[in-house]
């Protein structure tokens, strides 16, 4: 294969952070979807129900379907993230997060649009090494700036049960459970 020279660093990685989950998240946005639509229907505002069930369809699809395996680059243009891109002239500055257990890399482009592109990252050899290329030509952030919409997503991420805490409620039912069977 011939190597691009032009090319500094790049990296494989999910298009997403992608976590698989179970039958039980697909019942919440179920009953959730079920009980914003029952009080739709009953108040008239039933063209409210479209929304509402495209936005089941799309958390069905994505909980669902895992994400493709991209190439990400970073070049002496700008960087490359699925194909697309930015040129270190429209990009503003970057910073890491986590989701799903994997590390995420943001990189936001200059006003006025102050596009976001997401990367994941595979591992902390390759956040290191990214942290110091990005830092010749954006700004790094290690706090981003929090903006009303990523306030709102953050509430809303804590109203959505996880799985791992539901599993763990199961197994403690289960044991107590043989333990009562057990002292009688």
């Amino acid at each position: 294969m011939d190597e691009n020279p032009q090319t500094i660093f790049n990296w494989k990685a999910p298009l997403r952070p992608y976590k698989k989950r179970s039958g039980m998240i697909l019942r919440f946005y179920l009953s959730v979807a079920f009980l914003l639509s029952a009080i739709f229907f009953f108040f008239g505002d039933r063209i409210l129900l479209i929304p509402v069930w495209s936005l089941v369809f799309l958390f069905y699809v994505l909980t669902i379907t895992p994400p493709p395996e991209v190439e990400n680059k970073v070049t002496t243009f700008g960087v490359e993230a699925a194909g697309v891109t930015l040129r270190w002239e429209a990009l503003s500055h970057f910073y890491f997060g986590k989701r799903f257990g994997f590390n995420t890399l943001t990189i936001v482009s200059r006003a006025p649009y102050h596009y976001h592109a997401y990367m994941v990252v595979p591992d902390n050899d390759a956040k290191e090494k990214l942290k110091s290329i990005l830092s010749l030509h954006l700004m790094y952030q290690s706090r981003p700036e929090k903006t009303l919409s990523d306030k709102m997503l953050d509430f809303l991420s804590l109203l959505i049960p996880d799985e791992d805490e539901a599993i763990k409620q199961e197994d403690l039912r289960a044991v107590s459970e043989r333990l009562r069977k057990a002292s009688l």
